[in-house]
């Protein structure tokens, strides 16, 4: 019973890879080819219970793939560049190691700290069973995956897709590098200093002059330069260390404002204007939030407000208002957007359509340089802030301050906030290619179909994706710089030279050699005006560019079909079969790699995408060391240091719960999961221990070639019965395969071992194979059908709970043509096994199983009754829809051609049942009695004494002088 699966399981892990038996399969299987394209965990920690759920999810798609005879080969891969690397390699050396390092050297840190990694992280991969290419990994440092990768980037370059420039862009001061998208999270509990500030009007277009002349507030010959302290324009902002950029305001040109007067109660801060100009629907919210009595005296257009100057309430400069886009509402603030082009996307754009520059006066460390005046030296998350409120209040032109909780970017590594900073930096220009990948992403199967609706989304509106980072630790971009005109060369000729390095010796090459030894043979004469950049690449662009320099993709071109295969394996497939990734992805890998494939071959790398939630604990809550709530996989595998309070329950146990949980969603794992998951493999375990058991004689071939197999045709009902509900369970997990939904798989798995085998038809069968002669009849038909149940059972588990499947096989008592349950394929059933006639005429027995049970338990609590068989049963059948399906299964019963296994006491466990006709007498003084639905069943005491052998309540014993203490029939059995 005990599986003892700290030693059993690598027991089975090493006799596959005896058999090599991955390879072969995948390679020599008879079907189609399935590529599941692995997304490339990061080589950079332990194993968490997210990718127990991540490559276990994906081992059981590959071995079912497998099973049905496809040639699935898994290769494995590892996202090895990166921040976490680098810092980790810092982190680990004194401050004077530091002051030396050279990039090379700290390339070459990084490189054996991530191979480190990897080795860690396979080790405990391959423990959980997992099936992989694991000599043959992916990782984005090997040289030919970066030259592939170079190869992406060239082609994109070469489209028109790539472009450097000064925009704004996240940016971490802690890091010290730009990020995209899919590098941020958004944790909660940001808060933010708000502050709503005027900034006074000093210059107005004609026609606006002109109304403010007819409502009193210019005078006619200065109609267009309000009096100093009469006007301002109000604005809001939560980074107020973005105000010493301002350019500009920017109004929405459809929006309604409204020109209110000022009331005496202002607050102390504010004391430079008599009257602001807000969004006419925020006047009312405006007059609660400022505590400002604001009476509307003119209705504006925001175009006639186009033209507008004002005065910086902190420097000495003016500034326009502009029309802005559909990002200005009314949802917060005052309609009127305070616009830093070096700071902010909006800002940026609406600045460039209005000729603005792009102030940007922050450092890589996010401090204010000498452009910020006298707030330069002040750190922007830090003291920035304050001072510059401050300053506001001391000008007169803060009309609040108040503290404004929202989502705020915040570096996913460090987990410190980012900020918009203009930098030069290299992007990938999505508006060139977005419509070709809505088009991609509406030719693939979402699952769930939300997933199409959330990418989608993500894509029509991302700017271009920022692909430079100001790392050591990456793949570098090839591009050359002039040393007196800035000018860069990247052409074809560059790129293809380096690509060539890079193929031949890695990366590195480029912090090893100079330009002389990089450029291209045309330039090479003048290497000395030429300066190699310093930026790498995002590492999604790494990771997306996996279609490329794992499947094929690059040679693929614009056809879909198989990447040349690695000697001795099986080829992958470009577009690949599946990508299968949590939910997060679609904002990284899953849109990334989309990005690079649509760029470079016009369609998606991938035909169907599958994605799963997140690991919560049993309460749902995040698992964190704080909380003291995290599964670690290694201890629930291998059992922690006390093992009776953390035994090793195996990597079946963990691969159970993978398919027990509706993956879709955000998924529990807990103490109290886990010890009920083991019960339930306990169980199938046991099924399966019983079957096996019980098969330790028994020749699974024919009678007619000499073996102890009963021909189907010749099987009782009962046996039948238990073939068609095994046909049923293959059909339906079968199906849950195919739509990957195993937690369906892990119901019916569940259902089938503890109702239709154990309850039911082992229940029935203890009798034929513990009483019955070793070679009769009703035990070998008996065991007929226990051998094909249990091979069949091993099958459909095979691909969840795979040593346990394998350890079925390797217990057969009798000899199969397979080595490995896996080489057998996935179970079928003949067709004659589905025999939909049997199933609904045999229910009412069942049901009839189920009224004399409950009655049999009244019976043990209240009369002392013991075993079912030392009841009689008396059966009553009346009018009514169920007593007429029940008269109709015993007839059928009643006829079968085997009464010996098909009767209704032994099928019911007892040892005398009467069935009462109309109108005899009932029994008198039953210990039980109920009825339901016109069938009444009533319980006594069965009459005679106890066999010793079958426990079967007898009439006849004492009359066999041999056995005096057993029946007849057992006395036939020891002595036939």
């Amino acid at each position: 019973m005990r599986a003892n699966a700290k030693t059993r399981e690598p027991e089975l892990q090493a006799f596959w890879a005896e058999l090599d038996l991955y390879n072969r399969l995948s390679r020599e299987n008879p079907g189609e080819v399935f590529t599941l394209h692995d997304g490339p965990p990061y080589a950079n920690g332990a194993l968490h219970v997210g990718h127990a759920l991540n490559k276990i999810l994906k081992d059981i798609l590959n071995k079912y793939a497998l099973l049905r005879g496809r040639r699935a080969r898994f290769v494995p891969g590892w996202d090895c560049h990166g921040l976490p690397i680098e810092l980790k390699v810092l982190q680990s050396l004194s401050g004077a190691e530091r002051a030396g390092l050279t990039p090379i050297d700290l390339r070459r840190r990084a490189h054996a700290y991530a191979l480190e990694q990897v080795e860690g992280q396979k080790a405990g991969f391959r423990r959980w069973g997992i099936w992989a290419d694991w000599e043959q990994p992916y990782l984005t440092l090997n040289k030919a995956y970066e030259a592939a990768q170079i190869g992406v980037f060239g082609r994109m370059v070469l489209a028109g897709h790539i472009y450097r420039g000064l925009k704004p862009v996240h940016w971490s001061p802690s890091s010290r590098t730009a990020l995209a998208e899919a590098e941020l999270e958004y944790p909660d509990g940001h808060t933010s200093p708000s502050v709503y500030v005027a900034f006074p009007v000093v210059a107005l277009p004609g026609g606006l002059g002109a109304r403010l002349t007819a409502i009193g507030l210019t005078r006619e010959e200065a109609a267009t330069t309000p009096a100093e302290g009469s006007l301002a324009v109000a604005i809001w902002t939560t980074t107020p260390w973005t105000l010493p950029a301002n350019l500009a305001v920017s109004v929405n040109a459809s929006l309604e404002y409204a020109l209110c007067r000022v009331g005496t109660d202002a607050p102390n801060g504010f004391r430079t204007s008599r009257h602001l100009i807000v969004a006419a629907d925020l006047v009312e919210s405006l007059r609660s939030s400022l505590q400002l009595e604001l009476e509307p005296l003119l209705l504006l257009r925001g175009e006639e407000l186009e033209g507008v100057e004002y005065r910086h309430p902190l420097f000495d400069r003016t500034s326009p208002v502009v029309i802005g886009g559909d990002y200005i509402t009314t949802e917060a603030g005052t309609g009127l957007v305070h616009t830093a082009p070096g700071h902010g996307v909006d800002d940026f754009i609406t600045g460039r359509k209005a000729g603005l520059p792009v102030l940007c006066p922050v450092d890589e460390a996010g401090t204010l340089t000498a452009e910020a005046g006298p707030f330069a030296g002040l750190n922007v998350l830090k003291d920035a802030n304050p001072a510059i409120i401050s300053a506001l209040e001391a000008a007169g032109a803060l009309l609040r301050h108040e503290p404004y909780a929202h989502r705020y970017p915040y570096d996913w590594r460090t987990r410190k906030p980012t900020i918009f900073r203009a930098t030069e930096q290299w992007f990938a220009s999505v508006e060139g290619f977005r419509q070709q990948a809505l088009d991609a992403i509406a030719a693939v199967d979402w699952l769930p179909a939300s997933g199409r609706n959330r990418i989608e989304a993500m894509v029509r509106e991302r700017g271009d994706w920022c692909i430079s980072r100001q790392r050591t630790w990456g793949v570098p971009i090839p591009v050359f710089y002039h040393r007196d005109t800035g000018e860069t060369l990247l052409n074809a000729d560059s790129l293809a030279h380096v690509q060539a390095l890079i193929a031949e010796h890695g990366s590195d090459v480029w912090w090893e050699r100079d330009e002389a030894a990089l450029l291209p043979p045309s330039h090479t004469a003048e290497a000395d005006q030429w300066r190699k950049g310093t930026d790498t690449m995002d590492v999604w662009f790494d990771s997306g560019s996996s279609w490329a320099g794992v499947l094929g993709g690059l040679s693929a071109g614009e056809a879909s079909g198989d990447a040349p295969a690695v000697a001795g394996t099986a080829p992958l497939r470009y577009p690949a079969d599946l990508y299968l990734e949590g939910s997060d992805q679609h904002r990284g890998w899953f849109q990334s790699s989309l990005l690079t494939s649509v760029a470079v071959n016009g369609h998606a790398p991938y035909r169907r995408v599958l994605t799963h939630g997140f690991t919560l604990d049993e309460k749902g809550r995040k698992m964190s060391k704080s909380l003291g709530n995290v599964v670690d996989p290694a201890v629930l595998v291998e059992g922690g240091r006390n093992e009776k309070q953390q035994p090793a329950y195996g990597a079946d146990v963990l691969r159970l719960w993978v398919s027990s949980v509706d993956y879709s969603a955000d998924v529990p794992l807990g103490p109290g999961i886990v010890r009920q998951l083991a019960d339930v493999t306990r169980k199938v375990r046991n099924t399966a221990r019983y079957l096996l058991g019980n098969l330790h004689d028994f020749d699974p071939r024919p009678s007619g070639e000499g073996g102890d197999a009963v021909a189907f045709a010749d099987l009782p009902l009962l046996d039948r019965w238990m073939l068609e509900r095994t046909a049923g369970l293959i059909e339906a997990v079968t199906a849950d395969f195919e739509r990957y939904e195993f937690y369906r798989f892990f119901q019916a798995l569940q259902n089938f071992c503890v109702v239709d085998l154990s309850n039911v038809y082992l229940d029935i069968a203890k009798d034929r194979l513990y009483v019955s002669g070793a070679s009769d009849f009703r035990r070998r038909s008996c065991q007929t059908v226990l051998a094909l149940v249990v091979e069949r059972l091993a099958g459909l588990i095979a691909p969840v709970l795979c040593h346990m499947a394998e350890d079925i096989w390797q217990n057969l008592p009798y000899p199969v043509a397979e080595r490995s349950v896996f080489e057998r394929g996935w179970p079928v059933a003949p067709p004659s096994w589905r025999e939909a006639a049997l199933v609904e005429p045999l229910r009412p027995l069942l049901e009839l199983r189920g009224l004399v049970n409950r009655q049999m338990e009244v019976c043990r609590s209240g009369a002392g009754l013991g075993a079912s068989l030392e009841a009689r049963v008396e059966l009553e059948l009346g009018s009514g829809e169920r007593s007429a399906a029940l008269s109709a299964a015993l007839e059928l019963l009643q006829n079968s051609a085997h009464p010996s296994v098909d009767n209704l006491a032994d099928w019911l466990i007892v040892s005398q049942l009467e069935q009462r006709e109309p109108g005899a007498p009932a029994l008198s003084d039953p210990l039980a009695e109920a009825s339901e639905s016109g069938i009444t069943v009533r319980i006594a005491r069965a009459e005679g004494q106890k066999c010793e052998r079958c426990w079967h309540m007898e009439h006849d014993i004492g009359d066999h002088a041999s056995h005096p203490s057993l029946c007849g029939r057992c006395v036939g059995v020891l002595e036939g």
